[in-house]
């Protein structure tokens, strides 16, 4: 039986996603909130499984919340407007409920958070394979697809594209290099040209001004160097010296 609450300014819709989970038999309604600044208490007062969570709301908004937490419990999304479904994903939540909600398209979630709930009690764990290493979808060819961090060789600015580089394969989407840095931090990449963004445990040797990774030679400026060659070598040079 899966603990759900239900967050969303709307009466109707929220009196709608209540009388869906009491006619689900592995569903059990444990409150509702009219705030995502409500869901912290309610988180504390039970064991929550599950989180039907409006993305348009008053103060915060339901992305702002998931943004702010970074272990919210299994996550699906509620909203009048399917443009905020790929940052939702991108949070990794678990489905996207356009309004108004049928109860088919919502047994269809309720069964997908069923099969994820008992594959992590089975797991023993309390967070998906996806949330432990890290992923995001970008739109590419006309579909979303899913990109793991640790599969990342190298990201390129091409114009207005980017080109991200994988063990598998190549993806070509409309985004800018500076939001493929922030959307990955500092601590696994860098930058170290301004077309340029490596993983920093896919590199294999550096030169002057190249980096190697598998077959690709990666430039690297000078502007960048300095700050890039220490984060790369750290403790592991050893250079003979006494």
């Amino acid at each position: 039986m899966m603990n759900c609450i239900v967050i969303d300014d709307e009466p109707l819709a929220r009196e709608c996603i209540v009388n869906y989970i009491g006619q689900v038999d592995f569903m059990n309604y444990a409150g509702t909130g009219v705030s995502a600044l409500e869901i912290p208490q309610l988180l504390a007062e039970n064991d929550i499984d599950l989180l039907f969570l409006d993305v348009q709301m008053p103060l915060m908004n339901g992305l702002e919340y998931l943004k702010s937490n970074p272990t919210p419990p299994m996550t699906i999304l509620t909203t009048a407007f399917p443009n905020y479904a790929i940052e939702g994903f991108d949070l990794n939540v678990l489905d996207y409920l356009l309004k108004p909600i049928s109860f088919n398209r919502f047994f269809t979630a309720a069964t997908k958070a069923k099969q994820h709930f008992e594959l992590l009690r089975k797991r023993g764990v309390s967070v998906s394979k996806d949330e432990e290493r890290g992923c995001f979808f970008i739109k590419c060819d006309g579909k979303y697809e899913k990109i793991y961090h640790d599969e990342i060789l190298f990201v390129q600015a091409m114009q207005n594209y980017v080109i991200i580089q994988t063990n598998k394969r190549k993806y070509v989407s409309l985004l800018s290099l500076k939001n493929v840095v922030e959307k990955l931090g500092t601590v696994a990449f860098a930058q170290v040209h301004k077309s340029y963004v490596i993983a920093l445990d896919k590199i294999e040797g550096v030169a002057k001004h190249e980096i190697q990774i598998q077959m690709y030679k990666i430039p690297m400026s000078r502007h960048y160097k300095k700050d890039v060659l220490p984060k790369i070598l750290k403790d592991n040079l050893w250079d003979g010296k006494v």
